[in-house]
C-alpha cells in the first residue's frame, strides 16, 4: 500500500503497525521524583514484552489463521550495527532494523513531535509500538491529519543539559507531511538524569526519553491545550518541575 514502508522481506504486502499506550501513572513516580523504577517495570518492560507482544503475537496468529504470512517484530533500533554477513551480493548484512516511527506515521498513528518522538491524537508520546511484517494485502490507512504538536518548544526549555537544540531544526518529510524537528544531541540524552534511560535492546540505540524532563514537560502541555483525547480529572504537573543539570545539581523550576 502506499504509505507503507518498503520492506527487507521480499514478500511483504504490508506493514501492521500496533500501539500499545504507557498509562499516564507510571510517570506519576518519576514526575514527583518519588519512586524512578515504576516506569522501568511497566513503561520499559512490562508494556512491550508481555503487554504489546500479547496483542502482536495474537494479531500475527489470526493472519496465519487465514493463511497469510506474518513477522511480528520488537521496535529495535536502526542504530544497532549490522550483526552478520550478507547471504548474497545483492543482500543488506543483518540484522536490517525497520524505523518503527517513520513506519507509525506513514500508517497513520500519528506524527513525529518537535522532541523527536512518535506523537499521537490520542495519548501524545505515550505509547510503544510493535510491528507485523505480513503478504496480506490490507489498504492503508490515511495519514494523521490531527494537531497534536503544536511546536510550543517546552521541550527545549525543559532539557537542563540543553541536548534540544531549536537553532538547528529540521524539516522531517514522511509521505508528504512536514514535520519541523529540533536537533538532538542524543549523546547528553545518555547522561541525563532526568527520567531518561539507556536502551533496552542495544547500546547503541537512542535513549528511551519518554520519562525525561523534556517529554513530561510536553505531557504536560498537550493535556493543558488539550491536544490529546486521553484526558484526566487532575493536571498532570501540579508542583514546580524538579531537575538536575550536567554538574549534578538540583532545582526546582517554576514554569513562566
Amino acid at each position: 500500500p502506499e504509505h507503507h514502508p518498503r520492506s527487507i522481506f521480499p514478500e511483504t504486502r504490508s506493514v501492521v503497525v500496533i500501539g500499545k499506550r504507557i498509562a499516564r501513572g507510571c510517570l506519576r513516580g518519576t514526575e514527583e521524583g518519588t519512586q524512578m523504577t515504576l516506569y522501568q517495570q511497566y513503561a520499559v518492560n512490562w508494556v512491550p514484552d508481555r503487554f504489546l507482544a500479547l496483542t502482536t503475537v495474537s494479531t500475527a496468529t489470526f493472519l496465519e489463521d487465514h493463511r497469510w504470512e506474518a513477522v511480528p517484530l520488537p521496535n529495535l533500533p536502526v542504530q544497532a550495527p549490522a550483526m552478520g554477513v550478507a547471504v548474497r551480493d545483492d543482500a543488506p548484512a543483518p540484522n536490517v532494523m525497520i524505523d518503527f516511527n517513520e513506519a507509525a506515521v506513514r500508517a497513520g498513528l500519528g506524527i513525529i513531535g518537535y522532541n523527536g518522538e512518535l506523537m499521537t491524537p490520542q495519548f501524545g508520546p505515550r505509547q510503544r509500538i510493535q510491528i507485523i511484517l505480513t503478504d496480506a494485502e490490507l489498504a492503508a490507512d490515511p495519514l494523521c491529519d490531527e494537531k497534536v504538536c503544536d511546536y510550543c518548544k517546552r521541550c527545549v526549555a525543559a532539557c537542563p543539559l540543553h541536548a534540544i537544540d531549536a537553532g538547528q531544526e529540521t524539516e522531517l518529510e514522511i509521505c508528504g507531511l512536514r514535520m519541523p524537528v529540533a536537533a538532538i544531541d542524543y549523546g547528553r540524552c545518555a547522561s541525563c538524569r532526568n527520567g531518561a534511560s539507556g536502551n533496552p535492546f542495544h547500546p547503541s540505540g537512542r535513549p528511551d526519553r519518554l520519562a525525561a524532563a523534556c517529554t513530561r514537560a510536553c505531557v504536560h502541555h498537550l493535556e493543558e491545550e488539550e491536544l490529546v483525547s486521553n484526558r484526566f480529572r487532575t493536571p498532570f504537573r501540579r508542583r514546580p518541575a524538579w531537575q538536575i543539570d550536567g554538574q549534578g545539581a538540583t532545582s526546582l523550576v517554576e514554569e513562566a
